[in-house]
């Protein structure tokens, strides 16, 4: 059975930083599309930061240049470092899975994912 669980969320001060990792296991093959997604009060989920197989990446404008998604295949981990963290970064972010494209996933948002973690909360405030 797939499993995402994600960790590393926190309080912080505005300027600072957290890295979120997202550990996938029962995979029986490398993690597909990977993606970051960001519940605030309300019923959307914002895509924040995407990653495919073969390293195709899109980011927010929102958090471009602040984030940085990486994947660390032997852990079966993928991390979303956050930088320069503000008060709007808060919220509940996700980590989910699918065999879709990065601009499926995150970019157009025509496949919702299959399979999501539980959530780990980032509250940025001073």
């Amino acid at each position: 059975q797939v499993q995402l669980v994600e960790s590393g969320g926190g309080l912080v001060q505005p300027g600072e930083s957290l890295r979120l990792s997202c550990l996938v296991s029962g995979l029986p093959f490398p993690i597909p599309t990977i993606g970051w997604f960001r519940q605030a009060p309300g019923p959307e989920r914002e895509a924040i930061s995407c990653m495919s197989d073969s390293d195709d990446v899109y980011y927010a404008d929102s958090v471009k240049g602040r984030f940085a998604i990486s994947r660390d295949n032997t852990k079966n981990t993928v991390y979303l470092q956050m930088n320069n963290l503000k008060p709007e970064d808060t919220g509940l972010y996700y980590c989910a899975i699918d065999t879709v494209s990065v601009h499926n996933m995150c970019v157009i948002r025509s496949v919702v994912p299959g399979k999501w973690g539980q959530g780990t909360q980032v509250t940025v405030s001073s």
